[in-house]
């Protein structure tokens, strides 16, 4: 006798156990136990990837080996670059990041699971210049070089992306961007790479289908909505008028409400300061106004809190991002929490294999194919 799950979506089921992080207890985020706040105020991308995927925080000689072998395995092999070479212009970021995945998996094959670290902290390391060389390559006919002297893995990125060294600031709201991203309990993503693991398949595979859940615009591309909405208006009181006529009109608007948290998203304070700061160094801080008015209307007429993405737009766009880049970052940021994940569910594996309340006819009649209607 199979228990039927109430609630739309699977919401408030426990599908399984995890050590990676708590969701929406006391309103809050942890990574192995470690608030989120504290991580995006001391630690690194480098640092919280390690801490995922070793179940540690590294010391110091640990890090600054870390560092050196992601940063050891930031360029691509030549034939994933003609790959990526042949992908339009026109094509989804994530059908890219979902195709250079793949791709990557074919020429370096992870084999026996024994080799899982090599190709997971080698995704981790080349996710932005799949992403990266794509976009300069179709978009600016440029074949950029992704070796550089970058520390970070958000100095990279956003040197390759810029062409040139990115202040300190821009460096560092990138690192914590990342952090913020990277791990979040049994969302849909995470869950189908879990899913993926539990059948035993490559880890390429397990991160390719997260990919394509993450894909889904109920899922990632938040951001990027959110960026569409607020950069329409020019004025604080256009943004507020052009929400309220929205509401009334029963519309919804992007970055607002989250399935786990019922007060506040924890990463939403942390991006929203970072968002600050970057506006008043902007020569027009519109962007920035309109965002902070949009989220005090949602809260005044529907008590609803910014989740996560919504900062997160005028944040990338500060710092020169193109918005069709806001939700493949995603990408670079959670695969260590995708892989993470995968690592535990291969440690103690079950498939995961649910069943189903069959809603259909009780019993069906033979009709011959020659008497059919």
């Amino acid at each position: 006798m199979t228990k039927k799950l109430e609630g739309a979506g699977l919401r408030g089921q426990v599908a399984g156990e995890t050590s990676l992080s708590t969701v929406g207890q006391i309103e809050g985020l942890a990574y192995r136990g470690h608030k989120i706040e504290l991580l995006a105020e001391k630690s690194s991308f480098e640092e919280v990837a390690y801490l995922l995927i070793y179940d540690k925080l590294p010391n110091q000689q640990e890090l600054s080996d870390y560092k050196e072998l992601l940063k050891s395995h930031r360029d691509l092999p030549v034939a994933l670059k003609e790959v990526l070479q042949k992908i339009p212009a026109t094509a989804h970021p994530m059908d890219v990041m979902r195709t250079g995945t793949s791709m990557l998996g074919n020429l370096e094959p992870e084999g026996e699971f024994s080799n899982q670290l090599n190709s997971i902290n080698r995704m981790i390391a080349t996710m932005p210049s799949i992403v990266t060389y794509w976009y300069k390559y179709s978009h600016e006919g440029l074949d950029i070089n992704l070796v550089n002297d970058e520390e970070s893995m958000a100095g990279h990125f956003l040197h390759i992306l810029h062409g040139k060294t990115p202040s300190d600031l821009h460096r560092k709201v990138m690192d914590v961007s990342l952090i913020l991203y990277a791990e979040h309990e049994f969302n849909a993503s995470t869950f189908t790479a879990r899913v993926c693991a539990s059948t035993m398949s490559d880890i390429h595979s397990c991160v390719v289908a997260a990919i394509g859940s993450l894909r889904g615009p109920l899922h990632g591309g938040a951001n990027e909505k959110a960026m569409e909405l607020i950069e329409n208006w020019k004025s604080k009181d256009e943004a507020k008028s052009n929400v309220l006529e929205m509401l009334n009109k029963k519309e919804k608007i992007m970055g607002f409400g989250h399935a786990v948290y019922s007060i506040r998203d924890p990463r939403n304070a942390v991006i929203k300061e970072y968002a600050k700061q970057l506006s008043k160094l902007a020569d027009d801080n519109t962007l920035y106004l309109v965002a902070d008015e949009v989220e005090k209307v949602m809260a005044d007429e529907k008590n609803m809190f910014a989740n996560a993405d919504f900062f997160h737009a005028p944040a990338y766009f500060y710092m020169g991002i193109p918005t069709k880049l806001f939700t493949p970052i995603f990408v670079m940021s959670r695969v260590s929490g995708w892989t993470a994940h995968c690592m535990e569910q291969r440690a103690n594996n079950r498939i995961i294999r649910p069943s189903a309340e069959y809603t259909g006819v009780e019993s069906s009649d033979w009709i011959d194919i020659n008497d059919r209607p």
